[in-house]
């Protein structure tokens, strides 16, 4: 199956948001669609990202059109870090754009992942979405390498069915922060045994899981 790689900007609060859609090849249905978020924009963070395109790739191999941007200051998009707040802001923009221009996706299912900083951002982006109730939720939320705690501006509200994924000697986030973050949520935490934070050398790992929560997503939506 191929993967068909295509622009998608558009403008937000703080101007230009560059962004690429990781279209699944097309013979296969389209299932719904998804946005993956970057890590760090200071620390070296873009939607080219490792554990990014790992995961976009798997949605797209899975039927999902996915959209991977550049947060403030990184690419072609414009504006300055700010703090997730800001990137939160430039997200909703950016999902009504793209539903706008591609009006067969509006109402399919979606899913929302990040990646370490990107997890702030994904699980803020949740909180509010859910309490505007200006669209569907995300039917899946993915945080790998989770720094939530470290970029919440707001107090965020988690799905029971967020999947937080781990590495067992993440040197950035260490897994004892996790947990104890999760704890009050009472949502489980996958560790991957000797996995570091950026994932090296157990990428094919990550994908698996990922792939092991969209089809449990889709059996629980089916049932």
């Amino acid at each position: 199956m191929s993967i068909q790689t295509e622009p998608f900007d558009t403008v937000g609060p703080a101007g230009r948001i560059d962004c690429l859609v990781d279209w699944p090849d097309p013979a296969q249905p389209l299932l719904g669609w998804a946005l993956v978020l970057h890590p760090h924009p200071l620390h070296g963070g873009t939607r080219n990202n490792k554990v990014v395109t790992t995961l976009s790739r798997a949605y797209a191999q899975a039927g999902y059109a996915v959209l991977r941007p550049d947060f403030r200051g990184i690419g072609k998009s414009e504006g300055s870090f700010d703090q997730a707040r800001g990137e939160t802001e430039d997200m909703q923009q950016l999902i009504q754009a793209f539903l706008t221009a591609h009006p067969q996706l509006d109402g399919k299912p979606w899913l929302l992942a990040g990646f370490s900083f990107g997890t702030s951002v994904a699980a803020q982006l949740y909180s509010v979405l859910h309490e505007e109730q200006t669209q569907p939720l995300p039917q899946l939320l993915t945080l790998v390498g989770t720094a939530v705690k470290r970029f919440a501006w707001r107090e965020v509200m988690l799905p029971a069915n967020t999947v937080v994924i781990h590495g067992e000697r993440d040197e950035v986030v260490p897994l004892q922060e996790v947990f104890d973050w999760i704890a009050s949520y009472r949502i489980a935490v996958t560790v991957i045994p000797g996995a570091t934070h950026f994932f090296h050398g157990y990428l094919i790992e990550l994908k698996k899981l990922a792939l092991d929560a969209l089809q449990q997503m889709s059996a629980e939506t089916t049932l």
